[in-house]
């Protein structure tokens, strides 16, 4: 216990001239391409979980997955310092904690991969430029191939999802996020705290997340599903 507590203490008296190892990352524009792409991701899912989005108890914890997960807008300065502040955190924080917070970040890689391969067929395979039909992004994703990690992505969406449920719920949780707060912008790290501490309380309003994680997760796994067996209006949930 003392070594985590020594851990969280180097983090609290953290600031930008011990932070030398940290890195900018290239601010940068998305391209047209991607975009577009994410820009009709995140008005499918919109429309797909559009009750959620309304819902009083729903409504927060769905609102902060669309803005702050698939929005149209570069977060690699975020993904950037999370990938680094994991690496300090894992010196003071609890197995579970750190354990829910890796996996957060192993999805988000996987993400942007499956992403870029999209991508990657939509442009090269089948020709987009500046218009994205539901037909033609199905069948992308057909053309990718990649069933198993479209699965994978769904399935640890309900893992991370759960095991934040579990940590909105702790005190502790909420001490260690209160605490680096300070430290957190003194070190740069300003837009990954303030992403933490929205998720933190979009989760905690809902005090119990799982029926929020079983719709979307299950409908996510229906439209996947659907696309692969070539269905009509895929993305339509029955």
């Amino acid at each position: 216990m003392s070594d985590r507590s020594s851990g969280f203490g180097r983090f609290r008296n953290l600031h930008p001239s011990r932070a030398g190892d940290r890195h900018k990352a290239e601010l940068r524009q998305l391209s047209p391409e991607m975009t577009l792409l994410r820009q009709w991701q995140l008005e499918r899912l919109t429309a797909t979980h559009n009750d959620l989005l309304h819902s009083e108890r729903f409504g927060p914890a769905c609102a902060f997955f669309l803005s702050d997960l698939y929005a149209p807008r570069d977060f690699s300065q975020r993904d950037q310092d999370g990938e680094h502040v994991y690496e300090i955190m894992r010196t003071f924080l609890p197995d579970r904690m750190l354990q829910t917070v890796g996996l957060a970040l192993e999805l988000n890689r996987l993400t942007r991969s499956l992403d870029d391969d999209l991508l990657t067929v939509l442009v090269d395979q089948l020709g987009m430029t500046d218009q994205l039909s539901a037909e033609l992004y199905a069948e992308a994703y057909r053309l990718c191939d990649n069933y198993g990690l479209r699965k994978q992505q769904i399935d640890m969406l309900m893992e991370v999802g759960l095991g934040v449920n579990k940590l909105a719920r702790r005190p502790f949780a909420e001490q260690v996020l209160r605490l680096a707060h300070g430290p957190a912008y003194r070190a740069g790290w300003g837009e990954l705290q303030d992403f933490l501490e929205r998720g933190f309380v979009a989760f905690k309003q809902m005090k119990d997340a799982r029926p929020f994680l079983d719709i979307v997760c299950g409908r996510e796994h229906v439209i996947l599903d659907q696309i692969y067996a070539n269905r009509p209006n895929p993305f339509t949930i029955t």
